[in-house]
């Protein structure tokens, strides 16, 4: 298992233990761990994002810590907080993150998934200028965010 693998695990077992929310002091984490704190700093940003459900907060100093809390919304709220952090444009990467962390979450079915992951995939756009296809994107994914949150 890579570093970056089980220093998310760490933390999402922090995360389960301590009722969705961890507190990390980022020194002691990569001391204990035995990597670079850099090392802590490259999983926190990249899976635990706001599209992946989570809040990332820091206080910097001599007592400083980052807390990282799992967002417990479901349903329509879930899929409002996801569509109000889609903004005006989305890239493939994080369009199919967030639909994926949706359906692990059992806010969107299977289907509904797959059928998302397809219209928003690079290839559904390849017709477009590259400049205009995240914006493309977004809008197709927050209308179909939407009306699945209606249906439900």
């Amino acid at each position: 298992m890579r570093m970056s693998e089980q220093v998310a695990r760490y933390i999402l077992d922090m995360l389960d233990s301590r009722d969705g929310t961890a507190e990390i002091r980022r020194n002691e984490l990569a001391d204990q761990m035995g990597c670079v704190p850099s090392q802590i700093n490259y999983v926190i940003t990249s899976r635990f994002t706001p599209e992946q459900g989570y809040m990332v907060e820091s206080r910097r100093g001599g007592g400083g810590y980052i807390r990282i809390t799992r967002v417990q919304v479901s349903g329509p709220s879930a899929m409002m907080h996801v569509v109000n952090s889609i903004g005006d444009s989305v890239d493939s990467g994080t369009a199919r993150m967030l639909i994926i962390n949706l359906a692990d979450r059992g806010i969107l079915s299977t289907a509904a998934a797959e059928l998302m992951l397809a219209a928003c995939g690079d290839s559904a756009f390849k017709a477009l200028p590259t400049e205009y296809r995240d914006t493309a994107r977004a809008g197709v994914l927050k209308q179909m965010l939407i009306k699945s949150t209606i249906s439900q």
